[in-house]
């Protein structure tokens, strides 16, 4: 009895340390997108050019996950989740040297390297949390843990619309002592914000290194095992075509958010920078109220149904964005946040539901690889701005959704098929 509520206690905590870890990346993910803005004003960089920070964001997540799932499978979820804290810690540490020289070269460094531990957590955090409980409600879990991403996103724009983007671009007729100064102070605030993250980074993985965490039996009969590659799990439809739903979701998620501010800017007169983020607050706390209103659906509603319908009613939110104008139009993508909102948890657990113990690590290093589509479509959507302005790059997001949605009714719907 008493094992028993140690390994309860035990499951309690590590579910309140692992959610911590899905606000950390939120608040990263929040301030990475106001950064286009702000590189764009301040660095004097296109908007295809900003779309390289998701790249090198995103891209990230491919290059790290399957390192971060070998980890996990040779050591254990707790080793891999302190790994990706260090990672984190160096990449907003490497935030310093950027700022100082004012490099978007070395921005791009830092941010690599940062989300190089993000992908590290996110490998395993989402799997992880998915184990520690109930196999029914494993949707239900990732989701609830998930809404805290949410508020960490959230955050992240109201930080960067305060610190960075209140620091408007230098006008024409400005001098360049004015230039220096306005540069200056926006790199200054740039660099408190990640040295502060990098405190309470550093404060909460010692937190984890101090504590016990359980590992699921899978974990604790393979740990010193090498690492199996089963790839076998294509065989199965449902995670297969999960993959590639994951990778055109996250693609349209982040596309939404990294051009979000240039959107409202162009479609409300007299619309500022740093309100534009101030909206894109409101885009995010409609991404988190979307989990915590969905969510207890999933338990009388199956969660790939409400999926489908989600990201259909994001079809036509994206017609309306490429045809709509004015403070309408800002509603609207503000509304295409809140139906995206289950999107990414929803599709990772519907993707691993009939796998294999043994094949989960393995499939949950695939899901996180697939984020590399984040990396893809900013710098196509740039490229598309650039050229035929903001509304035409957001046409790019419906193709993604109308698979989103085939993949909710026709191949969630014949799991184990």
């Amino acid at each position: 009895m008493h094992t028993s509520n140690t390994q309860n206690t035990q499951i309690k905590i590590a579910i309140i340390l692992v959610t911590s870890l899905f606000f950390l990346w939120g608040l990263s993910y929040g301030l990475i997108d106001a950064m286009n803005k702000n590189f764009q004003n301040h660095l004097h960089i296109t908007q295809h050019e900003s779309g390289f920070l998701q790249m090198a964001y995103f891209g990230a997540y491919f290059i790290i996950a399957l390192p971060a799932g070998f980890i996990a499978q040779r050591f254990s979820y707790k080793i891999s989740i302190v790994v990706g804290l260090i990672l984190y810690i160096i990449g907003c540490l490497l935030i310093i040297p950027a700022t100082n020289m004012a490099s978007f070269s070395i921005f791009l460094f830092a941010f690599f390297i940062l989300a190089c531990g993000l992908g590290t957590l996110e490998t395993n955090a989402n799997s992880y949390i998915t184990k520690l409980g109930d196999p029914k409600n494993a949707s239900f879990r990732i989701n609830a843990a998930q809404s805290f991403n949410g508020l960490g996103q959230f955050i992240g724009p109201m930080l960067a619309g305060y610190l960075f983007l209140s620091i408007t671009k230098a006008p024409h007729n400005a001098t360049q002592q004015e230039v220096e100064n306005l540069l200056a102070q926006n790199m200054g605030n740039v660099q408190l914000v990640y040295v502060g993250i990098a405190v309470i980074v550093t404060l909460i993985a010692i937190t984890f290194i101090f504590n016990k965490l359980p590992e699921n039996a899978e974990g604790q009969n393979q740990k010193n095992a090498p690492m199996k590659m089963p790839l076998e799990c294509f065989k199965n439809k449902q995670f297969s075509f999960g993959l590639l739903a994951q990778f055109l979701y996250i693609a349209a998620q982040v596309g939404a958010g990294a051009f979000f501010i240039n959107y409202a800017v162009e479609h409300y007169q007299g619309l500022s920078d740093a309100q534009g983020a101030y909206y894109l607050s409101i885009a995010l706390v409609a991404f988190m109220l979307g989990r915590i209103l969905t969510t207890p659906l999933m338990k009388k509603i199956p969660s790939h149904l409400i999926l489908g319908c989600y990201a259909l009613i994001n079809v036509f939110v994206c017609v309306y964005l490429f045809f709509g104008s004015g403070i309408s139009s800002i509603f609207a993508l503000i509304v295409l946040f809140f139906f995206m909102s289950i999107s990414f948890p929803t599709i990772f657990a519907l993707a691993t539901d009939n796998l294999l113990p043994s094949q989960v690590k393995f499939a949950s290093s695939l899901l996180i690889m697939s984020i590399v589509g984040g990396a893809i479509m900013p710098s196509l959507m740039g490229l598309v701005n650039d050229f035929f302005g903001t509304s035409a790059g957001y046409a790019l997001l419906i193709p993604c959704f109308l698979y989103v949605a085939y993949y909710s009714f026709y191949i969630a719907s014949n799991r184990g098929k």
